[in-house]
């Protein structure tokens, strides 16, 4: 394991304090490129993204996937305003 030094421990140490708000901003920058995306296959690639951020941001599997795979942008938007 590399020896990091006191600047980078602090930034990998923000880093996990903060990942949870780093994944919410993910999912908002998501829904609004899903919202602006007409292309069927980078719908598809955004909403894998989706799922992933999902889990990243501790939500539930079950209801990561329902949104998913129904691609209900309006619960999906919902649920991010409540991760917020």
């Amino acid at each position: 394991m590399p020896d990091y030094s006191a600047y980078q421990k602090g930034v990998i140490k923000r880093y996990y304090e903060h990942r949870d708000t780093i994944a919410v901003h993910k999912l908002a920058e998501i829904l609004s490129d899903l919202w602006l995306e007409k292309s069927k296959a980078k719908v598809t690639t955004l909403w894998e993204s989706a799922y992933k951020e999902l889990q990243k941001a501790g939500v539930p599997i079950n209801k990561a996937c329902v949104i998913v795979e129904d691609r209900d942008l309006e619960a999906f938007g919902k649920l991010v305003a409540e991760l917020s």
